[in-house]
Parts: structure tokens; C-alpha cells; sequence
């Protein structure tokens, strides 16, 4: 049997069109006032935020992943941004004791609000997708595999957020594109 993209198409839009545009801007808020800012997420959620992250430096950002080599402390005036779409992840739960206990902001980004982790952090931005936690039995309710509704509504969340920062923070788009690597 095949799946046509319209379907998973249009998961992601009803993801995207349930999500709340005041707790966005809040985040967008949170980004914009931050000294620097790490991200971090786990296995394809963590691809997701070193798309964001590049795209955050690309505006002029200091943004990085944890894990890097030049990942710099974070502490007071500084934001973690991190994205637990099943709600509790030990790693994820561990950093975020992390950056609370030296004085960072957190950003929360997952589809289970109630979760323990959101406890930890000064903001959650729910993405109102189907993750690993929800892809089993009667909770199944996407065609795309296991957290990928998530995941792909990561990408276009983020893609619209970095257009909003861009005209918060009057970034010209050549000035963006002047920040992409020659290395390639």
C-alpha cells in the first residue's frame, strides 16, 4: 500500500494550525532577548534543532548545540532551548536541571505539556503532533511513522519562527545569506 504526501501534508498543517500563535511569539520573544543560547534535542528531534540553531546563527544569533566542541556555559540573561516531544527524556530533563540551576532561561518545545519536564522550564511551546509516546494502538492517528508528524511540524515551526525573528530583529536576508558557510 502507498501513501500519497497529501496526507502527511496535511497532518503537518493541522499540527501547524493548532499551535498556538501567542505561545510562538512568546518563544520568538524568549529567542530574540537571549545573550546566547544553546539547543538540544534527541535522535531525529535533535536534527531538527541543529537546523534551527544553523538558521538562528544565520540571523546573527549566538546559538549553538550542546555537545559541540564550542559549546559555551549558559547562565543568567542566556536560554536553553529543547525539545522533549514525548514529554520526559532523561538527557533532556538532566540538561534542563542544568541550565536552571546555573541561572538560564529555558524553552521547552514538546508535545506532552503535563509532563514532568515542563515543571522545569519558563515557557512550553506545545507542538500538538503524534510522537513516539502516542504512535501505538488506539492513540495512532497518523499515517507517518512513530514521531515524524512531530518532527516534520518542528521544521516548518521553525522555518516560521526564524521569518518572524528576522523582522524583529531587522535582519536584511543578504545579511543571512552572507552568514552560510563557504565550506562546502
Amino acid at each position: 500500500m502507498t501513501h500519497d504526501h497529501k496526507t502527511a501534508l496535511a497532518e503537518i498543517r493541522q499540527v501547524l494550525d493548532r499551535t498556538d500563535q501567542t505561545s510562538v511569539a512568546t518563544a520568538c520573544q524568549m529567542i530574540a532577548e537571549a545573550q546566547q543560547m544553546l539547543l538540544y534535542g534527541c535522535g531525529r528531534e535533535g536534527l531538527q534543532m541543529q537546523g534551527f540553531a544553523m538558521r538562528l546563527y544565520h540571523l546573527g544569533l549566538a546559538a549553538g548545540m550542546i555537545g559541540d566542541m564550542n559549546a559555551p556555559p549558559l547562565g543568567k540573561g542566556d536560554l536553553f532551548v529543547v525539545s522533549a516531544g514525548p514529554g520526559t527524556l532523561s538527557t533532556v530533563t538532566a540538561l534542563m536541571q542544568v541550565a536552571r540551576r546555573d541561572g538560564a532561561r529555558i524553552l521547552l518545545l514538546t508535545a506532552t505539556p503535563e509532563a514532568e519536564a515542563a515543571k522545569l522550564a519558563d515557557h512550553v511551546l506545545v507542538i500538538p503532533a503524534q510522537t513516539m509516546a502516542s504512535d501505538l494502538g488506539e492513540a495512532a492517528r497518523s499515517v507517518l511513522p512513530m514521531g515524524s508528524v512531530y518532527e516534520g511540524a518542528m521544521f516548518m515551526l521553525f522555518e516560521m519562527m526564524i521569518l518572524s525573528l528576522r523582522d524583529t530583529l531587522d535582519v536584511d536576508p543578504a545579511r543571512m545569506r552572507a552568514r552560510h558557510t563557504n565550506m562546502e
